[in-house]
């Protein structure tokens, strides 16, 4: 198999499986009592098996590659090819009937985010995208909304832009802020906001691997920045560590040039 086929191979693979899991899932919307894991976050019976069928479809599809998991597997594997899953993206949005929630897939090369795909079955938005980084890999590039390429925003701070927070951010709201706020309460679309061009930046304090994993690449195919802020969090992943109390606080930005703006409103999060 070229490199050429082996990318749309895992584009239509996404895709189907994502859309299949979303129009599932769609009838438990609202419906679902969520229970409390240790780390206080959600879970619920969609959670568990949106993670299985995804896991068993991976197998299936490709053998030889790893998976690491928010709900069943934190180890991160030996495998060249490893896929990182967040089977709902938004637990806490799908459980009181807010429509903005997602099924993540990332695809790691050896420890590095190289594709993102994401997908919002009610709001009926699908990102995806490629970013090589130091990989030496080649194929397709860019970024997409529902196929339709995106860039980030070149506009500078102003009171009429958006900047994202999260529920565990909102200690930078005592000093002044140059954009309007929105907290989603999903990881993923905080940063996919950015990706297409409807948010300058955004801070996330406590995101988890299966949080960011996706959206890397996205984010910096679009054109954008991401930059964590603890240096204990960093990529390559390493093989054999356990990823399921490993924090990765994060700022995103949609050039490089608001980093230096941004950074010092948010360092103190962490």
């Amino acid at each position: 198999m070229s490199l050429n086929q082996f990318w749309t191979e895992i584009l239509e693979f996404g895709e189907k499986l994502t859309q299949f899991i979303g129009d599932r899932l769609v009838l438990d919307f609202g419906k679902l009592t969520p229970e409390r894991k240790s780390d206080g976050t959600l879970v619920t019976q969609a959670d568990q098996w949106s993670d299985q069928v995804i896991r068993e479809a991976i197998a299936a599809k490709f053998p030889r590659h790893g998976v690491l998991t928010e709900e069943t597997e934190h180890i991160f594997p030996p495998e060249d090819w490893c896929w990182i899953i967040d089977p709902i993206d938004g637990t806490t949005n799908f459980t009181r009937g807010i429509p903005i929630w997602g099924i993540s897939l990332g695809l790691l090369y050896q420890g590095n985010p190289v594709f993102g795909l994401v997908h919002f079955p009610q709001i009926q938005q699908t990102f995806h995208g490629y970013w090589y980084g130091k990989t030496n890999l080649t194929g397709p590039i860019g970024a997409y909304l529902n196929h339709q390429p995106i860039r980030t925003s070149s506009d500078s701070p102003s009171p009429n832009h958006i900047f994202n927070i999260c529920a565990r951010s909102t200690a930078i709201l005592k000093n002044p802020f140059p954009c309007k706020i929105r907290l989603i309460g999903v990881a993923s679309y905080n940063v996919l906001l950015v990706a297409c061009g409807a948010a300058l930046g955004g801070v996330e304090a406590t995101p988890k691997i299966w949080d960011i994993a996706a959206v890397w690449p996205i984010l910096q195919a679009a054109g954008g920045c991401f930059v964590l802020l603890d240096p204990e969090s960093s990529f390559p992943l390493e093989v054999g560590k356990n990823y399921r109390n490993v924090n990765f606080p994060c700022l995103t930005t949609s050039n490089a040039e608001l980093v230096s703006v941004f950074k010092p409103l948010v360092f103190s999060i962490i």
